[in-house]
């Protein structure tokens, strides 16, 4: 397949951060993508949560599964607009590396114990993983990934204002080593990576919710444009049951966001006559994108969501927990960091006698975490306190 002229080409790499010889059989993003599918930060996203902390059902989504799911529907979105495949499913799988265990509550419990000593950033931390946490190869920390893969990671929601003090600060910090042009939309590639991060989450939390009976088919008349995909499906198939409704419904769904996105950018490469990548980092907004009436259906049922799943009561019950679990780790891990496993300790003694720096140790250490290894260290920290 011959890319489209704003595609981003492989052979027009800026490079790593750290140079080396590449390789003969595989593209720069093919490696890439590689590299990021053997990390270990990678395979603990199977116990990491997406809503449901640990759950006992195999068949609710976890980190793994959503950036799986993130990458083929932006793979199918790529090769329709005539884009670097090997691009999209590299940003796809990585941009949810950093995440700590148990999802958003974990995140915020992070950050909320970690404010005297810069906070915490899921996103900023993907960073830290890939370029520093991740320590397998010989001659470099990190994955050394390609500026391009790198560019759309950081770049996941749109380019990366000022500073300030949160822990943005540090992709600033690592930019003045690797320009990324933090100021510039991203690729056309690491945009498809980004929307398709949006069609994934909510419709794949919708049928989650409804598998876990945190609401029903019939709630879903709060949600029109859903609701009507529904009554669509069981018109059509009178008698499916209920599981293969949903299904039907979910895949309905995600299709007709899918055309929706590719005719908007469609539209939207035309009008501006776009004929490079150059062009599209300096365009001023997205070029890929949902149409305002989808955009609106998707609001309404991430609001929806919101209300009727993320705020439920056995939600909320399991997120606490979660809350609590983070905030016991940290306060514990920094009143004696003789607990933690030897690696990381010497981790600690190699950043030297600074309290700051010990403190994104155990925020690194705590963040790697998943969902069942964070209760696991929480039980034993809390039979020591007995």
């Amino acid at each position: 397949m011959t890319l489209a002229p704003y595609a981003t080409m492989a052979a027009a790499t800026r490079g790593r951060l750290h140079p080396e010889p590449e390789s003969r059989r595989r593209s720069v993003f093919q490696r890439d993508r590689d590299r990021i599918i053997h990390a270990t930060a990678f395979r603990r996203l199977k116990h990491k949560t997406q809503v449901f902390i640990a759950p006992e059902g195999d068949h609710y989504r976890t980190r793994l599964t959503h950036s799986l799911e993130v990458s083929q529907i932006a793979r199918a979105m790529a090769r329709t607009l005539r884009l670097d495949e090997d691009l999209v499913e590299a940003i796809a799988l990585a941009h949810d590396i950093g995440h700590p265990p148990f999802g958003h509550a974990g995140e915020e419990a992070l950050n909320e114990v970690s404010q005297d000593y810069g906070g915490f950033d899921h996103n900023a931390q993907t960073l830290r993983v890939l370029v520093e946490i991740e320590q397998s190869y010989a001659v470099f920390d990190g994955l050394n990934l390609s500026w391009e893969t790198l560019e759309g990671i950081v770049k996941h929601n749109g380019p990366v204002g000022d500073p300030g003090n949160g822990r943005s600060s540090e992709i600033h910090d690592f930019n003045a080593r690797f320009d990324l042009e933090l100021l510039n939309f991203s690729s056309v590639e690491a945009q498809v990576a980004a929307i398709a991060d949006d069609i994934a989450y909510g419709n794949h939390d919708l049928d989650d919710g409804l598998r876990a009976g945190v609401f029903t088919i019939d709630d879903l008349q709060d949600v029109p444009h859903v609701s009507t995909v529904f009554q669509d499906v069981a018109e059509e198939h009178p008698h499916i049951d209920r599981t293969r409704l949903i299904h039907e419904a979910v895949r309905h769904l995600i299709g007709e966001m899918v055309e929706d996105v590719l005719n908007e950018t469609g539209q939207r490469l035309e009008l501006a006559n776009v004929q490079s990548v150059a062009q599209i980092r300096a365009f001023g907004r997205p070029v890929v994108a949902f149409s305002k009436a989808m955009r609106q259906k998707e609001r309404s049922l991430k609001a929806f969501l919101f209300k009727n799943m993320y705020r439920h009561d056995t939600v909320s019950e399991q997120t606490d927990r979660g809350r609590t679990v983070v905030q016991t780790l940290f306060t514990e891990f920094m009143k004696q960091p003789g607990l933690l496993p030897v690696q990381w300790r010497d981790r600690i003694r190699r950043v030297e006698d600074s309290k700051y720096k010990s403190a994104r140790v155990i925020i690194d250490y705590i963040a790697g975490m998943t969902d069942r290894y964070a209760m696991t260290q929480w039980k034993g920290l809390t039979n020591i306190r007995r």
